[in-house]
């Protein structure tokens, strides 16, 4: 698959990396093998997972979840590319961290996807933030770990995507992906994504949130969140800005959403000196 993989940091046992696909709907699909445990977080595209684990289709802010040395192959049947943070682990590594966690005895994951979570958006920020800080993407890796085993431990139900539906929901994700960003509710209601579909509002909600793993109107929340977050820990523009450019329509509500998730206003997020050790506890709490 013509993919490039930069190594942002390693350490004993972990690897971090910056996978991007440039893969597109007529390119020939190829068996690749994981090398170790894989813990990937999606940030751009939409592509289409075979494997022992399961078929599964992941989209921005969904984590693909992946053992040592089973067979898989991906697909883009309805865009080109994807960028992903992907973990590589060592089963030592896993094993540490598995230890760790009460109740959880397996070494691995049972699926190969876990949805888009609320409570994962604080982490990923750190993530986009940490890219060339060795120190915290390993910390960063252990909780990724910590959160996958702790949600993956029992096989989830088997999902069969049919091609039909897969296509429905991918051109809903990049009319997502594209107006999040835009103050226009109209065009992101729930009426307004399911009439391309020619489905009836009711059929599409439980559609996306089968294949996704939230529904519309929560997948949405979480892209402008995620977007607004990476911004406070990466960049310097006023918080005004942010959350207009984020997709909210007035500060107020931004602020109010913002300090439900994060325990925090977006001032006090953006001036957290241990930020790592605030995201840490809000996925422990939300997992």
């Amino acid at each position: 698959m013509p993919q490039t993989a930069h190594v942002l940091a390693t350490g004993p046992g972990w690897q971090a990396a910056d996978v991007l696909c440039t893969d597109g709907p007529h390119d020939r699909r190829f068996e690749e093998r994981h090398n170790g445990f894989c813990i990937a977080l999606v940030q751009e595209g939409l592509f289409r997972y075979r494997g022992v684990q399961g078929d599964a289709l992941l989209a921005p802010g969904s984590i693909l979840t992946g053992n040592h040395g089973h067979c898989f192959e991906c697909g883009h049947d309805h865009s080109r590319g994807d960028r992903c943070l992907c973990f590589n682990l060592t089963g030592e590594f896993l094993e540490s961290v598995v230890a760790d966690i009460p109740g959880v005895r397996r070494l691995g994951f049972a699926g190969a996807k876990l949805p888009p979570s609320a409570s994962l958006i604080p982490l990923a920020a750190a993530a986009r933030a940490a890219r060339n800080d060795a120190g915290a993407l390993e910390e960063i890796a252990v909780h990724f770990a910590g959160y996958a085993v702790a949600c993956r431990n029992e096989r989830p139900p088997e999902l069969r995507i049919r091609s039909q539906d897969e296509r429905i929901i991918a051109d809903a994700l990049r009319h997502i992906a594209t107006a999040a960003t835009l103050v226009d509710e109209d065009s992101l209601s729930l009426a307004a994504l399911a009439k391309p579909s020619k489905l009836g509002p009711y059929r599409f909600l439980r559609l996306f949130h089968r294949l996704v793993g939230m529904t519309p109107y929560q997948y949405v929340l979480h892209c402008r969140l995620n977007r607004a977050a990476a911004h406070l820990l990466t960049g310097d523009e006023e918080i005004s800005a942010i959350a207009y450019e984020s997709g909210f329509g007035d500060l107020s509500t931004f602020n109010r959403r913002f300090r439900t998730l994060f325990g925090a206003t977006p001032g006090q997020f953006r001036r957290i000196k241990k930020w790592r050790t605030r995201v840490a506890r809000q996925v422990q709490g939300g997992s």
